[in-house]
């Protein structure tokens, strides 16, 4: 897994515009956008990659977005699966030993 494959799918995250959708669950959705951005662009910025404690958050968030994502219209989704693949690609990173 190479840091450009994530910087592309980064880039692309952010040219979509957040959804205009209702839920309940807006300000989850949107606090779990936050947090894996967060993590990416630290995983960009650092030499040395991700530390447990991010990797072990993107996987709390990866789940609450599997909860959260299902009841989603058609049209928001799309951006919630983006977020969903670039948790996964930050979680497939080959890591040193």
């Amino acid at each position: 897994m190479t840091r450009q494959l994530i910087a592309t799918a980064w880039e692309q995250h952010c040219r979509n515009s957040w959804p205009h959708f209702s839920s309940p669950n807006q300000g989850q959705l949107m606090t779990l956008d936050t947090v894996i951005s967060g993590c990416v662009v630290y995983y960009l910025d650092s030499p040395d990659g991700l530390d447990e404690q991010r990797i072990a958050i993107i996987k709390d968030c990866l789940g609450d977005l599997d909860d959260l994502t299902g009841e989603l219209d058609s049209e928001s989704q799309p951006y919630f699966l983006c977020l969903r693949e670039l948790g996964e690609l930050l979680l497939k990173v080959d890591r040193p030993a």
